[in-house]
């Protein structure tokens, strides 16, 4: 069967069998391994991409059930975000964060490295130590991505029952919730210096 779904901004056709899970389409089909199967039975949350702007978990949807709509997928989860300077990095980074991304993007350039481009929570899941194995981080970044556009000043019973559906076996989730706190610090920093321009 074919269908056609936008994925990371880029429209595509593809033909998959009826039976097709999203989170196999996504990595066998198109090679986005950042979205990772861990349970196969939408209990750990690896598997979590954006389906037109909500988080779902791609191991238990069909693909035939995205046709016509967009998916984001880690991959292109720094390009959804408005603003990036001319070295790829977020603006959204505090100053101390964004020279040590700086100097990191200019030692890539000489060596021949394509700057990487990194999203709020990205940025603020690296500075606070919200990953261990990393295993479970693409699912917890794209539902707190999720969270924070629903409550982008969450409470911490917010950040828990947002996250409840994504599981880690490494971090004991103290840093994981102090990151989508900084991350929603940022973004409504940023958010308010864009508006005052």
């Amino acid at each position: 069967m074919k269908i056609s779904l936008t994925i990371n901004g880029v429209q595509r056709e593809v033909d998959v069998e009826e039976r097709t899970l999203l989170a196999d389409l996504l990595r066998d089909q198109f090679t986005l391994t950042g979205t990772h199967i861990g349970c196969d039975t939408s209990q750990c949350g690896c598997c979590t991409v954006h389906l037109d702007g909500e988080a779902v978990k791609s191991c238990t949807m069909l693909a035939v059930q995205a046709e016509g709509c967009s998916v984001l997928t880690i991959e292109g989860l720094a390009q959804s975000y408005p603003v990036s300077d001319g070295a790829g990095m977020s603006r959204e980074l505090s100053r101390d964060r964004k020279a040590v991304w700086k100097d990191q993007a200019a030692s890539s350039s000489a060596a021949g490295i394509p700057a990487l481009e990194v999203h709020p929570v990205q940025a603020a899941f690296a500075a606070c130590h919200g990953l261990q194995c990393g295993f479970c981080t693409p699912g917890m970044i794209m539902a707190s991505t999720d969270l924070l556009r629903r409550h982008p000043d969450p409470s911490d019973e917010q950040i828990l029952e947002g996250l409840a559906g994504n599981l880690c076996r490494c971090t004991g989730y103290v840093n994981i919730v102090k990151a989508v706190k900084q991350a929603a610090a940022q973004m409504r920093e940023s958010l308010t210096a864009r508006s005052s321009r």
